[in-house]
């Protein structure tokens, strides 16, 4: 829900400033860098939002171009690595080398498999594993994860498409 993420980074900055302005913490590199990381956070929830706005208003610009499903794969993989051995969870992936590039935009593919992954990592144990994967069907390329994380509840299975819908 994205009106629930920005009272967080809004709470940790107004929290940390209004300390800060009244003396009750000093300041410190570590707490300016937790504000910046933070302002990061926002401006990163903003530029969702307006993506989102684009693309209800039907706007969106794409940029396609050749990408190979190894490609796209390893480097997702490789921005939540860290996170993923931080919480104990294995990140594997499986294409077939053959597969030829597709044009697509890298950028916003980034960002779903960026969702998905995220997503798993938040439902998966310590233990668990992050398996995604890409496979020509006829004409189509097909791109899947996979965790063995909790699972979505049957009920909330119609609603998973809804903006800002969680089970």
């Amino acid at each position: 829900d994205i009106a629930h993420d920005l009272r967080n980074p809004l709470t940790v900055i107004g929290g940390y400033l209004e300390s800060l302005k009244d003396g009750k913490l000093s300041p410190t590199p570590e707490r300016f860098e937790t504000i910046q990381a933070e302002v990061q956070h926002l401006e990163r929830l903003v530029d969702d939002l307006r993506v989102l706005s684009l693309a209800d208003a039907g706007e969106m610009t794409l940029h396609h171009q050749p990408v190979t499903p190894s490609d796209l794969l390893a480097k997702t993989a490789s921005a939540y690595q860290h996170l993923a051995r931080q919480r104990g969870v294995e990140i594997e992936v499986q294409v077939e080398s053959s597969l030829p590039a597709t044009l697509l935009d890298p950028e916003r593919m980034e960002q779903v498999l960026g969702n998905l992954v995220s997503n798993a990592l938040r439902y998966t144990p310590a233990g668990g594993k992050i398996q995604m994967s890409a496979e020509e069907k006829g004409d189509r390329l097909i791109i899947l994860t996979q965790d063995t994380g909790s699972g979505i509840a049957p009920e909330d299975l119609p609603n998973i498409f809804e903006r800002s819908y969680r089970g």
